[in-house]
């Protein structure tokens, strides 16, 4: 029967630590790198983000505008503010609207009026929104244009979950983080009036209104 000799013992046991510190060293080192890697790959994100839109032309800026915002062409709505009221919504643009002889608001209600004539949502349009000058360059009364998502055949190519009650501020970032749990890509923005948001959820290709729904 053999014994260990205490002074082996002690030796061994030195060297395991210190094998351990050296071990210890690489993987704070390993952490560093790992922590630096992270820092420079979410400032090139920021930076690239920043750069979101920068040297494109005019017409190129729309046209992704346009690729994220797509619903109906032949048919859009605009802001409307009653000044004596105050009460705000959205109406389809009409050709027609307040032209002499053709027109008979308040007669005559729009969605029973003969003579409606739909202006088409093209590349003006969106440039006027943009830019927050009217249709008419005389018209000091700036476009605010909107667009009507579901399409003739029930699909749509984006979904906005809207957030205006007192909790909107949880509500939205309890949404987005739940998108991101589960992988789906969403755009959060402030509402107008400041006391609301919106989260935008866009997709490749037309789906059913249906699923859209249910994803929401």
């Amino acid at each position: 029967m053999s014994s260990t000799d205490p002074a082996d013992e002690v030796t061994a046991l030195r060297r395991h630590l210190a094998d351990l510190d050296r071990e210890r060293l690489d993987v704070l080192a390993a952490i560093e790198r790992a922590e630096a890697a992270v820092k420079t790959r979410r400032d090139a994100t920021a930076i690239d983000n920043e750069r979101v839109g920068h040297g494109l032309s005019s017409d190129a800026k729309i046209a992704l505008f346009r690729s994220l915002f797509r619903g109906r062409e032949d048919v859009f709505p605009r802001r409307w503010v009653n000044p004596k009221t105050g009460k705000s919504g959205y109406s389809p643009v009409c050709r027609n609207e307040w032209v002499q002889g053709v027109c008979e608001k308040p007669r005559v209600k729009c969605t029973d009026c003969p003579n409606r004539a739909f202006v088409r949502l093209d590349d003006e349009i969106f440039r006027c929104h943009l830019q927050g000058r009217g249709l008419e360059r005389k018209n000091g009364s700036p476009l605010i244009a909107g667009i009507y998502p579901l399409l003739p055949d029930d699909t749509c190519w984006l979904l906005a979950a809207d957030f205006d009650k007192l909790t909107w501020q949880r509500d939205s970032a309890a949404f987005i983080a739940a998108c991101r749990d589960k992988g789906v890509p969403a755009a959060l923005e402030r509402s107008r009036s400041g006391d609301g948001a919106h989260v935008w959820i866009f997709f490749s290709e037309p789906v059913p209104a249906s699923d859209a729904r249910k994803l929401g």
